[in-house]
């Protein structure tokens, strides 16, 4: 293999057609692949992704690793190196290369959007920078590992695992009790920093101008939801008229992790507008999604959709809110009030781990503001002496 191209794509001055595609199959076990550039399954990652669907994953974990899988393959086409040949050099490669390309999904058309990596003067926020984040180079590795992980287990061969591990961490996983907090362990090669920052939730001012900037009721009735059940984007978006509780004011939602139905607390405003929607749009037919386009042919909202509905909301305020910050308000809201414990909040968010709700536990950037504008305007105090003592004789001690 000839080591400049490796260098050429780990330096940036060299790029990964991006070949082949991640197709959407009428398969139960295999509801994505991974198909080349003329349109043939990429044998090696059918079996692979078949064996994560059998093992209980989601059909959207499907769909992610395939993605991850196609870089990989693009990367290994590119240097035209076989997949059961590949090397730790490959690997590094494919980091080098998602290091500096920039993220297709992160081009910006408008001339006046904000440029990538700058931070929002209203929310506080950074845009994403141009390239993939840590976190998408990380996973990438994760899935490229337990591909090559696979194969093993079966005896496809002879193979070595592109991946360099972490020894340290392999340790540190296997003996961890649950009870006591994480150990520390260095990362592994190749791995990315990763770094941890506050959940940023929408301030009280900001969310009345959010809320103001929706153009209808069935947009303020999701937003609302959305902040007052903490329910996260698909699982609000996937309810029908049959999973509305209104005399408990609950709705009953599809959890993401355990795929099952739960019941979720909100706001008895919120269900006046969801009224209000169904007496203008119509009542969905049973069985079918409950939000609905409002243009065009009759179909259910999607994501992408509510997206873009937010994102003419974040073009009207100069603003640049996510729909899974409208969870992390709801978080920090709840953890953050006096008459929640820590465990309810846990329960009403479905966290697995309470140690992910006390993450929420923070002081909010307004209210440092308010108080601080307090500190500020408060008069200066004057130091006062018992009487008797000439001034003269105060400052030589004391300093004036």
């Amino acid at each position: 293999m000839d080591t400049d191209i490796r260098h050429q794509l780990i330096e940036g001055s060299a790029d990964v057609p991006r070949i082949g595609s991640v197709i959407e199959l009428p398969r139960k076990h295999l509801p994505y692949a991974v198909v080349s550039s003329d349109g043939e399954l990429v044998e090696p990652t059918t079996g692979y992704l078949t064996d994560l669907a059998l093992n209980d994953n989601s059909p959207l974990t499907v769909r992610s690793y395939a993605y991850d899988l196609l870089r990989w393959f693009r990367v290994l086409w590119f240097l035209d190196q076989p997949w059961d040949k590949a090397e730790e050099a490959d690997a590094a490669a494919m980091v080098g290369w998602l290091r500096t390309t920039a993220n297709p999904q992160r081009r910006r058309t408008s001339p006046n959007a904000p440029p990538p990596g700058s931070v929002n003067i209203k929310t506080g926020k950074p845009y994403l920078n141009a390239g993939y984040q840590p976190t998408t180079i990380n996973h990438s590795l994760t899935v490229v590992s337990g591909f090559y992980a696979y194969h093993q287990h079966f005896g496809r061969g002879p193979l070595v695992n592109p991946v360099p591990v972490s020894i340290e961490r392999r340790r540190a996983l296997a003996h961890h009790n649950p009870m006591e907090p994480n150990q520390g362990f260095r990362r592994a090669r190749l791995r990315q920093r990763e770094r941890q920052s506050a959940p940023r939730a929408i301030s009280d001012v900001m969310w009345d101008s959010l809320i103001e900037a929706m153009g209808c009721d069935r947009d303020r009735a999701l937003l609302l939801l959305y902040v007052s059940s903490g329910a996260r984007a698909s699982e609000l978006l996937g309810i029908g008229l049959g999973d509305v509780d209104w005399s408990g004011q609950r709705l009953y939602v599809i959890t993401k992790g355990t795929r099952l139905r739960e019941p979720v607390p909100a706001d008895a405003r919120a269900f006046i507008l969801l009224g209000n929607y169904l007496d203008e749009a119509g009542v969905p037919p049973q069985g079918e999604s409950l939000w609905r386009t409002r243009r065009g042919e009759d179909r259910p909202l999607t994501y992408w959709a509510m997206r873009r509905i937010l994102q003419r909301a974040n073009a009207r305020l100069d603003t640049n809110w996510t729909l899974h910050d409208l969870r992390h308000t709801a978080a920090t809201r709840m953890a953050n009030d006096p008459a929640l414990t820590l465990n309810e909040v846990r329960a009403i968010l479905r966290h697995a781990n309470i140690s992910t709700t006390g993450r929420y536990l923070h002081a909010r950037v307004e209210d440092l503001f308010n108080q601080l504008q307090a500190h500020y305007g408060r008069p200066r105090r004057e130091p006062s002496y018992p009487a008797g003592y000439a001034p003269e004789d105060v400052k030589a001690v004391f300093g004036g």
